[in-house]
């Protein structure tokens, strides 16, 4: 009883939680232990809007086939049950350095979902999926320095690890005090612009689409994150990864897959990361990663193994983001109190060597070059 109270307090105050230990999760790996995915159904991509502390989000990947690199989001965010805030994110990349990359973050007014809770809408913005389930127009005029007007569509099958998507948090799994929750689309072609004051950038080219939600405050949820989108001419694969604070046990919770047009290949909660080289960041003292290694492990719905692994050199980041400085003013709240937290997120996409995802199914062997988009998340120890 009394680490729920100490729970409680957390959640409102943004202390650190207490020990619980391993016991008081439960992975969405053992879900993916007897149903390694399901395919995502229209039903599986609706805002929960929750009304407690949470963070909820759609992120959209681009790489157009002009190679340009971009980046659009929307964010509904609960504190407490307090206040709701709902944020639109978009990103233009430097790729080569020579040019600031293009930001911008907008905070929305008025939001609402469509009846089925399917679709976001706010003013001057909106996020809408087709009536079948295949296609997301992304548009928004709430930043005249990037005007959006995307179209997502899915060119394989979506899917979340296990039956739910969700590991579930709490001393009483029953009645879990949070969740976590990531939904893929990992292969989508992609059409529009964002048109910024220099005019507009073309996207027509490859995307990837992921749903993510946090039940509760993230920096409970994890202290460290990584993230892999990579884009070739036959194959995408994605993973997703994050290890809890030590008040869950530091517990590594992997979700991955790959795929080609019209099918998963495979997706479980097998695939592993590895940071083989790091070097110690003089501004905050993280393990910046400066070469990295992603595998994937599984079958095909018809049996066959596959393994899969990419791995190299990660080369420049391509940007450091200070989350603490540049997030909108909701996470702060969420995040500020909690002692020992310093949010940073590292950006990646090398390009001078472009890195190759070598994959086995069955006896066939497959070597690809792609693009890589990578991120590695530190929040607490």
């Amino acid at each position: 009883m009394f680490k729920w109270a100490q729970q409680q307090l957390a959640n409102v105050a943004g202390t650190q939680e207490p020990i619980y230990g391993p016991e008081a999760i439960k992975s969405i790996g053992v879900e993916a232990e007897t149903t390694p995915y399901t395919e995502l159904t229209r039903d599986d991509l609706k805002w929960r809007a929750m009304e407690s502390t949470s963070v909820e989000t759609q992120s959209f990947y681009f790489i157009s086939d002009a190679g340009k690199l971009g980046f659009a989001q929307v964010i509904y965010s609960n504190v407490a049950g307090i206040r709701t805030t709902c944020q639109f994110n978009s990103k233009i990349f430097s790729l080569d350095g020579s040019d600031p990359h293009m930001w911008s973050s907008t905070q929305l007014n008025n939001h609402e979902f469509s009846e089925d809770k399917t679709s976001f809408y706010a003013d001057d913005c909106a996020v809408e999926l087709s009536e079948d389930g295949t296609t997301y127009s992304i548009k928004s005029m709430t930043d005249d320095k990037a005007i959006v007007n995307l179209t997502v569509k899915r060119a394989s099958p979506g899917f979340q690890a296990g039956k739910t998507g969700n590991t579930l948090f709490g001393t009483d799994l029953a009645n879990p005090w949070g969740t976590m929750r990531h939904a893929f689309w990992p292969r989508c072609t992609a059409e529009g612009t964002i048109t910024t004051k220099d005019g507009p950038v073309d996207f027509k080219g490859k995307a990837m689409f992921v749903m993510a939600l946090q039940g509760m405050k993230p920096h409970h949820a994890a202290a460290k994150w990584n993230f892999l989108d990579f884009q070739g001419p036959n194959y995408t694969a994605v993973l997703m990864q994050y290890t809890t604070p030590p008040s869950y046990g530091s517990t590594v919770v992997n979700v991955g897959g790959i795929v080609k047009d019209g099918e998963i290949i495979m997706a479980n909660c097998k695939s592993e990361v590895t940071h083989t080289k790091a070097k110690s960041d003089t501004e905050n003292d993280w393990p910046e990663p400066e070469t990295i290694k992603y595998s994937w492990s599984g079958t095909t719905k018809e049996g066959k193994a596959v393994e899969a692994t990419l791995e190299g050199a990660l080369e420049q980041r391509l940007d450091r983001i200070d989350v603490m400085a540049e997030v909108p003013g909701f996470v702060k709240k969420i995040v500020g109190a909690a002692a020992g937290t310093k949010p940073y997120i590292y950006q990646y996409a090398p390009n001078k060597q472009k890195l190759s995802l070598k994959l086995k199914i069955g006896d066939q062997d497959i070597t690809e070059e792609g693009f890589v988009f990578a991120e590695a998340t530190f929040i607490s120890e």
